[in-house]
């Protein structure tokens, strides 16, 4: 990779028109007006939407694995690097550093992702990639076509008009559970009632 980057900033993630079962990420050019989708999996989306909502599984999760056994053996991702688009796929490479040591790891951009938002780590591309595949788009076109948790928006919806701390209560369990999309619900149910608290 060259040595101009363009930095990258997630915009949110909505359901994929183009594929079934798949979810566009949305990427934002930083300091700039261009978008960048990539498209990917379900529990990819998922993975980068609970850290993104800051909800703590009640076991790791593939990628919170992979950043406790790196943090272990004292290894941090520096940055995230989408350095290639070959018939509509995204290439991407973790730049990790060990005792001062940098060391380049290939990766899917969605593996990539997942990963950047766990070591709260930059995450670039290229302005070829983004002259090829990027365009300009309304801010609030954006707005109401991105949805927060679209990963985890086919749980049912908890019910309604409970207190917070019967929501609390559901969310752990929820959390033990390992159901992270009623967990998702319960916690945007707490946060309206918070908000709701606050006017």
């Amino acid at each position: 990779m060259g040595e101009e980057k363009i930095r990258l900033e997630i915009v949110g993630l909505s359901y994929s028109q183009g594929q079934a079962g798949a979810y566009a990420l949305m990427l934002s050019e930083s300091g700039g007006k261009r978008k960048l989708p990539i498209v990917i999996g379900a529990p990819e989306a998922q993975a980068i939407a609970i850290e993104l909502e800051g909800m703590t599984p009640s076991r790791p999760l593939t990628h919170d694995l992979f950043k406790n056994f790196a943090t272990k053996f004292d290894i941090q991702l520096k940055e995230v690097n989408i350095f290639r688009l070959e018939e509509g796929i995204f290439y991407a490479k973790l730049i990790c550093e060990h005792n001062g040591t940098k060391k380049e790891v290939d990766s899917r951009s969605s593996d990539a992702i997942a990963l950047a938002v766990r070591f709260k780590c930059p995450i670039f591309t290229t302005p070829e990639i983004m002259n090829s595949a990027g365009f300009l788009s309304d801010d609030k076109e954006i707005e109401t076509k991105e949805k927060p948790s679209p990963a985890l928006e086919k749980a049912p919806a908890p019910p309604k008009k409970k207190s917070k701390k019967e929501l609390e209560k559901l969310l752990q369990k929820a959390l033990e559970k390992e159901d992270y999309e009623t967990a998702s619900r319960l916690r945007d149910q707490i946060q309206e009632l918070e908000d709701g608290q606050n006017d």
